[in-house]
């Protein structure tokens, strides 16, 4: 048999099937075509069995290991309709319940028949020995939905979209779901189910829907609100909305504001006037808004009466800390003590650290139950580091769930079922987005307090809002910002460099000591060379870093000097093909044992568990990163180790994990390693700006080397325009507006 990328379509009956995962409907097959010949064909075809008859369209190819494989890119089926057929279907074990013996009764009793009966007459089944009437339903039941899952997944790949969908389309609608998708496509762009709006308006289109209909209108108007709300909008203006949504879909204006007005009169878009504009909110960002400005008013009039002896409290916490405090340091406990909400902010070398640890020192002293928390895995590893102290992500903390119903991240831990604390330090605050603080505050027990530490300087959360920047900017929260640089940290250039760049000077690049570096590569493929030899060569060799603790950054993904194509030669040189390592290709990324990898969305419900402990949880979050460490080519599943968490990866999984050798700066956020490489060569002009490179620079801890152009990290100092994010958190603050 000839093998290569010929499309070509083939028909016969299934024989066997040798591989099924049923989640994602992948399965390797063996079929008999017309013409008498055997193939194995892979791919998608959910739910299939030995009887069916099968056209299918893909190519031949040849796997390393299982040699030559037919890839189906569709396939369509027919139930059998002949005897010998159905039997041979049914004695599979595709249908749980009946088995070959059950089979041979169902055929003798019912012949071409026995598929009709048993889905649409099941009662009759009874007429078998041994069948009762809940069994016959039993059976019925199951063999109904899959064929409800089997339709659904042929209609959605015949439409070119993910078979997993219709996965995710069951866990939200059950057996409705084919139906609910025909009555409205537009269901598919709910988060929980992914799919992008073109697609779905592409196949709403498909199915007959008019251009000018309310359903694709009222849709266009909730994607705009979805898909800005992922650029850190809380709310967009409405005649910015309805301008965006006229553009997108290619509809008139009156028609786009009467389908707003009527999704606001429904409740499922919110109007609110803020700051002077007319607002247009999703109900829950809305929601979250309201109930973050709600607890942070009332919890900053709450101070708390001096009960100890504070001025002896902080000399007994410098005894224990072998540590004399600063004035400033001095001041953050003072606030610290009355307080019941405050804020901690200063930029690297400031004393931030310190200054957490004795807040925490000075809590146990009055007998609080502290809680630690950060947005990430990496930041929560790193703030236990630096306190030694247990620390736990927003969303462990908060026992974080996604529902059946699509409607969003929920969290176990709320106003009915509280946290068990009397104060909690959140690190790394500037990354935390406006539903992510709601979750905390809402869970927060009314008589614990709050201290938000971060640097206010970085760049914002990726989700919705600007809670960090507009909480200190509102006033109304006690605040302390750090801005001594001390002694055992003012020799340092990155520290120096950093606090230069942040008010808008230019450093001295060519001062190639210290531990800030600059190395000049005016082209990029010059840029990346460079970046190559210092992971692989001059780091390790020459300072002793093994490349797992140097860390390479770019502010953008594409480009020669982009995160796409340094990761890509950064596997090469790093991680090499060997035969004892096992690979999976995913499209045009090849995964191999040993790769450094990154979650790049949260998936809450995805299992963990720890070889060491026996422990066992779920949720694995945007930013998390792992190392592969086995690839299991039989079961077509990736086991990633994210420290001592073990998780395994289906292939439709996959999508959700990236190589980490080299990340995004926004990627980078509330991490610090060991050493830092910066690529500074051309990037989206939208991305070359201070905060990225003030953002990129504090993330190492010994060691920074900028590779690229000096004229590039110029124009990125010179440029601190910021991306306004419209949010009305410091209005609502400052207002004390509550709607």
């Amino acid at each position: 048999m000839a093998t290569g990328d010929r499309y070509i379509e083939i028909s016969g009956t299934v024989r066997a099937v040798i591989f099924r995962n049923e989640e994602n409907g992948y399965t390797v097959l063996r079929m008999e075509t017309e013409d008498g010949e055997e193939l194995t064909v892979v791919g998608c075809v959910p739910f299939a069995a030995p009887g069916e008859l099968i056209l299918t369209g893909g190519t031949h190819t040849r796997h390393p290991q299982h040699g030559e494989q037919f890839s189906a890119e569709w396939a369509r089926r027919e139930l059998p309709y002949e005897e010998e057929g159905i039997y041979e279907y049914l004695a599979s074990g595709v249908v749980k319940g009946i088995g070959p013996a059950t089979a041979t009764l169902l055929v003798s009793a019912f012949g071409g028949d026995t598929l009709d009966i048993i889905e649409s007459e099941p009662e009759k089944l009874t007429m078998i020995k041994g069948i009762s009437l809940s069994k016959a339903q039993q059976i019925s039941n199951v063999f109904n939905k899959q064929m409800g899952m089997r339709r659904l997944m042929e209609f959605l790949v015949r439409e070119g979209i993910h078979p997993r969908v219709a996965t995710r389309l069951y866990a939200c609608y059950g057996d409705d779901a084919f139906d609910a998708v025909r009555h409205d496509p537009y269901i598919l762009t709910a988060e929980r189910i992914g799919v992008s709006f073109s697609d779905a308006d592409r196949l709403a289109l498909v199915m007959g829907f008019e251009e000018d209909s309310t359903q694709r209108v009222s849709a266009a108007v909730v994607f705009e609100l979805e898909y800005n709300s992922g650029n850190g909008h809380v709310f967009i203006p409405r005649d910015k909305l309805i301008m965006i949504t006229v553009q997108l879909i290619g509809v008139g204006e009156q028609l786009v504001e009467k389908c707003l007005d009527d999704l606001i009169n429904q409740g499922e878009v919110v109007c609110s006037e803020v700051a002077g504009l007319d607002a247009c909110y999703l109900k829950r960002l809305w929601t979250a808004e309201r109930d973050v400005a709600e607890r942070l008013l009332m919890m900053s009039q709450i101070q708390h009466e001096a009960r100890v002896d504070l001025e002896k409290l902080i000399k007994r916490i410098e005894q224990e800390q072998k540590i004399k405090y600063a004035p400033q340091q001095k001041k953050t406990l003072e606030i610290a003590a009355k307080s019941h909400v405050m804020v901690l902010t200063g930029g690297p070398g400031t004393g931030k650290t310190t200054s957490v640890r004795a807040i925490i020192a000075l809590f146990d002293l009055m007998g609080l139950n502290t809680l630690l928390a950060a947005p990430t895995g990496r930041a929560a590893k790193r703030i236990t580091e630096l306190t030694g102290r247990e620390a736990s992500t927003v969303h462990r903390l908060l026992e974080a769930e996604m529902p059946d119903t699509g409607s969003g991240v929920s969290f176990k831990k709320n106003e009915k079922s509280p946290l068990r604390c009397d104060a909690v330090v959140l690190d790394e605050t500037s990354m935390v987005d406006i539903t992510l603080m709601q979750g905390l505050l809402m869970a927060l027990p009314a008589h614990s307090r709050l201290v938000l530490v971060g640097d206010a300087d970085q760049l914002p959360s990726v989700g919705a809002g600007n809670v960090f920047s507009d909480i200190i900017r509102s006033d109304i929260v006690d605040a302390v910002r750090l801005t001594d640089i001390f002694r055992q940290t003012e020799e340092s250039r990155i520290v120096r460099n950093a606090h230069m760049i942040n008010g808008g000077e230019h450093p001295r690049l060519g001062e190639n000591k210290g531990d800030f570096f600059f190395m000049q590569r005016r082209e990029p493929g010059k840029v990346l060379d460079t970046i190559i030899e210092l992971c692989t060569k001059r780091l390790p060799e020459k300072m002793g870093i093994p490349a797992a603790e140097i860390q390479v950054l770019a502010p953008g993904r594409r480009g020669e000097s982009g995160t796409k194509s340094i990761n890509l030669k950064l596997q090469g040189a790093i991680n090499p093909p060997a035969k004892r390592k096992n690979e999976q290709q995913f499209g045009e990324i090849v995964f191999r044992e040993g790769d450094r990898v990154m979650q790049i969305r949260n998936n809450y419900d995805i299992i963990w568990n720890k070889a060491a402990t026996g422990e066992v949880g779920s949720g694995i979050f945007n930013g998390d990163i792992g190392f592969i460490s086995s690839i299991f080519r039989e079961a077509e599943t990736i086991e990633v180790d994210f420290d001592g968490r073990i998780v395994a990866y289906g292939m439709d999984m996959l999508g959700e994990l990236e190589h980490a050798y080299a990340m995004t700066v926004h990627k980078s956020q509330g991490s610090e390693y060991r050493a830092v490489i910066l690529a500074a060569a051309e990037g989206p002009q939208m991305l070359m700006t201070r905060g990225v490179l003030y953002t990129a620079i504090t993330r190492a801890r010994e060691l920074l080397i900028a590779v690229g152009d000096e004229e590039m990290i110029d124009r990125m100092i010179d440029n601190n325009r910021q991306q306004k994010r419209y949010s009305g958190l410091r209005a609502r603050l400052a207002e004390g507006l509550l709607d």
